[in-house]
């Protein structure tokens, strides 16, 4: 992760005003907390991921990582149980603004959207039928505020046996990349 994290982040240079100026991306950093819900074995884990913003058609689109545990919604203590990983790719809509915060100009957006997701899910000890792997589908409408959004809706696991449906509920924020501009 401490790779992936220097990776990722910006260079020392990039972050001084003085040596290079930074202009917005269309690149970001996706993150959040992911849970199933429901009763008895759910999931939960933290996601991370890349967003690319798009000009025409959908907001964006991203592919990101997965990594958490089962937890046993029906005990106090000693809940959790083997690991699970999930590969997600997902699409955004663009926002539809219900209220905004702030100045005129620069003021953060609240809003609504809908992300379409799939994911491929990889499993140790898992409590779930579907068994050490399986996939999902997920149509998740999202209250979208500024960079953050609080996500909720069905997703449909698809395994050897009959599909199941669970909820999901996600608390996700972007961070977007800093590129740097040419010195004049």
């Amino acid at each position: 992760m401490l790779v992936a994290f220097g990776a990722l982040s910006t260079t020392l240079a990039a972050q001084s005003r003085d040596s290079v100026k930074s202009v917005p991306s269309n690149h970001a950093i996706g993150f959040g907390y992911f849970a199933t819900l429901g009763s008895n074995w759910q999931i939960e884990a933290v996601e991370i991921g890349y967003v690319h913003r798009l000009s025409h058609g959908l907001a964006a689109y991203s592919i990101g990582g997965r990594v958490g545990t089962f937890m046993d919604e029906s005990t106090v203590l000693g809940g959790s149980r083997g690991m699970v990983f999930a590969t997600t790719v997902s699409a955004r809509t663009r926002l539809h603004s219900i209220a905004q915060l702030g100045e005129d100009e620069h003021g953060t957006a609240i809003g609504l959207d809908v992300t379409f997701e799939a994911s491929g899910y990889v499993a140790s000890g898992s409590p779930f039928w579907q068994g050490s792997h399986w996939a999902a589908l997920s149509l998740l409408p999202s209250l979208r505020i500024g960079g953050g959004a609080i996500t909720l809706g069905p997703t449909l696991f698809l395994g050897d046996r009959k599909p199941a449906m669970r909820g999901m509920l996600a608390f996700r924020g972007e961070a977007r990349l800093a590129r740097r501009e040419p010195h004049p």
